[in-house]
This record gives C-alpha cells, sequence and structure tokens, in this order.
C-alpha cells in the first residue's frame, strides 16, 4: 500500500476501479458499431445494449463477489507475477474448492474468452479503419473490399498489430508492450470523453427541435447519466497513474506510460485542424489553420466558441434514409423452439 489507514485503503479501491475501467472501457461501442451490418438493427440494437448492462452486472459483479469470498486477498499466487492462467482468481479459486478438473475447464473459458476478445476487435478495429478511410481520413487503400464487401486491407492492417502481443515474450520488451497497452487504454477512455460531449450535444440539438421523442432508442437517466459518466472517466483519465507522484514511487517510464496519451492526443487534434484547415470559430470571425492571426485579431469580440451553435447542429441529414431502411428491415421470425431460444438468448 502507498498510504496507511482509511486513505491507504480508498486508494487501493480506486486502483482497482481503474484496472477496472482498463478492462471494460473499450467494450461497449462494440453494439453500436456492429449496427451497420446486423439485421433489423432499430430492434436488435436496442436488445443488446440492454443485455449488455445486465450481463455485465451478472457475469462480473456476481464473478468478482465469489472470488472475492472463495481467495483471500494475501494468496501467494495471486501476486506470483505468473504470466499463464495460473495466477487467475478464478483458476485460484477453483483450486482452493478441490473440485478436479475443473480449474482446466476455466483455463479453457480464459482462453476463449481472449480469443472471441481478440476476434470482436479485429472486427471493430478494421471497420473504424474502413471508415475513416472513406472519409479521406486514412490511406486509400484501406477501402479495398472483397465481392461479399468484406474490407479485407483493413483487416489485414488492423491484424498486424495483434502481432505486439508477441513483446510479451521477451522481458526486455515487456515496457514497450506496456507503453502500447496503457496509450491503447486511456486513448479509449479520451475517445468515451469525446463521445459523451458529442452525445450531450446531439440530445440538446434534438431538443432544441423537439425530436427527441422521434429516437427509436433512448436510455434512461438522461442526460443526467452521461454527465455522471462523463465525470468519472475524466477523473479515470486523470488518476491513472497517480501512484507516481509518490515519492517512493516516481518513474519517468511510468508517467510516460500514464500520460503521454493525452498530449499525443491533443497534438493529433490540433495537428489536423491546421493540416485540414478546419476552422476553430471565434464569436465574429473564424481561424481556418492559415495562421493569419493578426486579421482574427482585428475581428475578434472577445468570445472564444469552442462548439458549434446548437441551432447549427445538423440532426437530419440521413434520417429520411434510415427512416426508409427501417421500413424495409423485417425482423427475422423464429421457425422452431431452438430458434425462439436463440433469438431470446441473443
Amino acid at each position: 500500500m502507498l498510504v496507511g489507514g482509511g486513505t491507504g485503503r480508498f486508494l487501493a479501491f480506486w486502483t482497482a476501479f481503474i484496472k477496472a475501467a482498463f478492462a471494460f472501457i473499450t467494450s461497449p461501442e462494440l453494439i453500436a458499431l456492429a449496427a451497420g451490418e446486423s439485421v433489423a438493427p432499430r430492434r436488435n440494437i436496442p436488445k443488446a445494449a440492454r443485455r449488455y448492462v445486465w450481463r455485465l452486472a451478472l457475469f462480473y459483479g456476481f464473478g468478482s463477489l465469489a472470488i472475492g469470498v472463495i481467495v483471500p486477498s494475501d494468496d501467494p499466487r495471486l501476486l506470483s507475477g505468473s504470466s499463464d492462467a495460473s495466477a487467475s482468481p478464478f483458476v485460484i479459486g477453483i483450486q482452493r474448492v478441490g473440485i478436479k478438473g475443473l480449474d482446466h475447464v476455466i483455463n479453457a473459458a480464459i482462453l476463449t474468452s481472449a480469443w472471441s476478445a481478440g476476434n470482436a476487435f479485429l472486427y471493430s478495429g478494421s471497420r473504424v479503419i474502413y471508415s475513416m478511410a472513406l472519409s479521406g481520413q486514412a490511406p486509400k487503400f484501406l477501402t479495398r473490399t472483397s465481392k461479399r464487401g468484406v474490407p479485407y486491407a483493413a483487416v489485414l492492417f488492423t491484424w498486424l498489430f495483434g502481432c505486439l502481443a508477441y513483446l510479451n515474450v521477451s522481458n526486455s520488451s515487456a515496457m514497450v508492450f506496456n507503453w502500447c497497452s496503457n496509450i491503447a487504454t486511456i486513448s479509449g477512455l479520451i475517445a468515451w470523453i469525446v463521445v459523451m460531449i458529442t452525445y450531450l450535444r446531439f440530445r440538446k440539438a434534438m431538443h432544441v427541435r423537439g425530436m427527441l421523442s422521434s429516437l427509436p432508442f433512448r436510455t434512461p437517466l438522461q442526460p443526467y447519466a452521461t454527465w455522471i459518466a462523463l465525470f468519472i472517466v475524466t477523473l479515470v483519465t486523470i488518476t491513472n497513474g497517480y501512484a507516481v507522484f509518490f515519492p517512493s514511487h516516481w518513474s519517468v517510464a511510468d508517467f510516460m506510460a500514464a500520460y503521454i496519451t493525452i498530449p499525443i492526443f491533443l497534438a493529433m487534434y490540433f495537428g489536423h485542424k491546421i493540416y485540414t484547415s478546419t476552422r476553430f470559430v471565434v464569436k465574429g470571425c473564424s481561424w481556418n489553420g492559415d495562421f493569419k492571426f493578426a486579421e482574427a485579431a482585428r475581428q475578434w469580440t472577445g468570445h472564444w466558441m469552442w462548439a458549434r451553435r446548437i441551432a447549427d447542429v445538423d440532426v437530419m441529414t440521413g434520417k429520411r434514409e434510415m427512416d426508409e431502411l427501417e421500413e424495409m428491415d423485417v425482423p427475422p421470425v423464429p421457425k422452431n423452439v431452438f430458434e425462439r431460444f436463440w433469438f431470446w438468448l441473443a
């Protein structure tokens, strides 16, 4: 522990909270990413979103509670540093219970979960890269698709990054892998901050136009739930490497791994603004990336506009096309008891 007493126990809890955020921050968006290739998305996406929350609470929440009851916090195997599944608290818990052979089943489940997660992120990463290429934000060769519409160039490009996992084979290169892992995770946190800010602006624009009731799916407690989530995710992003600020734990490498992503994001954001000559809007004028500061200064009225006005936010483009697609998108009907069970489960 960094410090003793109640403060130390709270910091231990907060460390566990940050690790949990690292585990789940890049999963919920998979539901929305699949909308473009799913059958009856206006029926299935809300269904999947609701079930994601309950399944997460059931399997992760109750699973963690069960492991906390079975496995003591001072079990030496938890901190053994083993790189295989033997250090998993689930495997340790099964071994302590004494059920022969069940630990191997848990190992198989962990491997299956890892394979499933890799497959899911290969899908999501390739679709994001493909979408960026279509909009001119990534190399054009990534728009290549097969006859069936599979973006194989984007899939192969995304798959190449999976080879970075082999950095963990060597102890000397494990630090590089940890850096890559931290950059990817903090990027996910920053991405969700941007998503939530965008959603709040979108929802406000829909509210001003009286269009909230036209949304096919709305989550409860909005926009308050988004504001709470925005605060928590921002706090996790800022404090994810808090331990390095204790004198006994200071490390330049750990500090860089925890916080290098933030300046990288800002550099990419402002660099994109300058490179593409998109506008920084000022009340009464705008800067379009051509560095005409003198002209902008003469026109400046003293108030920066960090975002578009709500009245200027476009929420209508593509709506008619989506409404037409909804009318043609007939959800499948289960033909037998097995399909009914599968439709209920999935």
